[in-house]
C-alpha cells in the first residue's frame, strides 16, 4: 500500500512539469522506477541541490549561484545595452544565439490582466529603477525582447510608456520572430536576425 502511495505522489509531482499530463507522468515515474532507478536517483539530487543552490541575481534577476551573476559580472559586456527579457529561459535563447553583448534584465513575468498580473507583479519598477540609477553604467538602449504574444506586447507597450522622457532609446526585437512564438523555442538564426534589425 505505501509503495501505490509513493508510486501516486510521485505522479503527481511530475504533472507539475509544463505539458505534462496524468498518462505522461504516470509512463515516467514507471519508466524510472522499473528501467532507470539510478536516473531517478540522479534527478532528486540534482532539483534538491538546485532549489537549494540557484537563486535569482541581484542586478538582473536571472538565475545564478552566486549574488551577481556571471554575466553582469563580465567587463566585456556592453554596459550602454540593457536587454528586457520575460525569463531566464528567454535570456538563454538569446545569449546561445551569439549576437549580442550588453547585459539583461529578467522580469520574472508578463502582464496578463486575465490573470490578475498587472505591472506590480513584474519586475517593471525595478527595470525603470535600474534604468534610472544607472547601475553598471548608463543604459542608452533597451532592447525590449517580450515574446510576441498578446501579453508579451502589452508588455512591451507598458516598458515603452514608463521609460518614455527618461532618456534612453527603447527598441523592439525586429519581426523576425514569428508572432505568437517564445523565444524559449525559436531557432537561433531567427534570434540573432531578430537582435540585429530591431527598430
Amino acid at each position: 500500500m505505501a509503495a501505490a502511495s509513493a508510486l501516486d505522489v510521485l505522479t503527481e509531482a511530475l504533472r507539475r512539469l509544463p505539458g505534462v499530463g496524468v498518462k505522461s507522468a504516470q509512463r515516467m515515474a514507471y519508466h524510472l522506477l522499473q528501467h532507470d532507478r539510478a536516473g531517478a536517483r540522479q534527478i532528486a539530487r540534482s532539483l534538491d541541490q538546485a532549489v537549494e543552490t540557484v537563486r535569482h541575481c541581484e542586478r538582473c534577476h536571472t538565475f545564478t549561484e552566486a549574488e551577481v551573476c556571471s554575466t553582469c559580472l563580465d567587463p566585456s559586456r556592453e554596459r550602454a545595452l540593457l536587454c528586457v527579457v520575460e525569463t531566464p529561459a528567454d535570456q538563454a535563447a538569446i545569449e546561445r544565439s551569439g549576437s549580442y553583448r550588453g547585459l539583461y534584465f529578467v522580469l520574472m513575468g508578463r502582464l496578463s490582466p486575465l490573470d490578475g498580473i498587472g505591472v506590480n507583479d513584474i519586475g517593471l519598477r525595478e527595470l525603470i529603477h535600474r534604468v534610472g540609477s544607472g547601475q553598471g553604467g548608463e543604459v542608452r538602449e533597451l532592447i525590449v525582447a517580450t515574446n510576441f504574444t498578446a501579453e508579451g506586447e502589452a508588455t512591451a507597450h507598458a516598458i515603452a510608456q514608463a521609460l518614455k522622457g527618461r532618456g534612453v532609446t527603447v527598441t523592439r526585437l525586429a519581426r523576425g520572430v514569428p508572432a505568437g512564438s517564445e523565444l524559449e523555442y525559436v531557432d537561433l538564426g531567427t534570434i540573432a536576425h531578430a537582435l540585429s534589425e530591431r527598430r
